[in-house]
């Protein structure tokens, strides 16, 4: 049997933090309703392979997957096509660099970082470089004064605002 366990000591997460988590599902539930995607909150778990062959459980705070059917219990076996995450003081290292790299192995298609601190959205895409390796690269980063640029970019027809997205966040 293969365990990735790792204890870590970590506070609640912050009435905003949750906020921007709720209100993302919110707003993006409703538009995907009668398709075969569906939006989840920061209480699902995917279950992935490394490069090197080690078995590696991450929870997003949000992701969208369009392969739910591909699952063991309550964790997926197969990669979302978008995740978000939110940043805190204590995750934001793990949040940028051990899960980003393994979302980007994942071929995750979209990647969004939140800063409720900055109320800003750096939102990644996956491209493939010159080795056929995939990488992310920064393709916008939105704040109030470019929000109306917000968007998922391969969910194209499911919109969500700058202003709903960080409603009822005030830091």
């Amino acid at each position: 049997m293969d365990l990735d366990l790792r204890i870590t000591d970590m506070a609640g997460a912050s009435p905003e933090h949750s906020a921007v988590i709720v209100n993302f599902v919110a707003a993006v539930r409703k538009q995907l309703k009668n398709s075969t995607c569906y939006v989840f909150s920061d209480n699902v778990q995917y279950r992935f392979k490394t490069e090197d062959g080690e078995s590696k459980t991450v929870i997003p705070d949000a992701s969208i997957n369009c392969r739910t059917r591909s699952r063991r219990g309550n964790t997926f076996i197969d990669a979302p096509r978008f995740v978000m995450e939110v940043l805190s003081a204590s995750t934001e290292k793990y949040d940028r660099g051990e899960k980003m790299d393994l979302y980007c192995q994942q071929e995750i298609d979209e990647f969004w970082i939140v800063d409720i601190k900055e109320k800003k959205v750096e939102i990644y895409e996956l491209d493939y470089i010159e080795s056929g390796k995939p990488e992310y690269y920064l393709w916008k980063t939105v704040r109030e004064e470019n929000k109306e640029e917000l968007k998922i970019i391969h969910f194209p027809n499911v919109k969500i605002t700058f202003d709903d997205l960080f409603d009822e966040v005030d830091i």
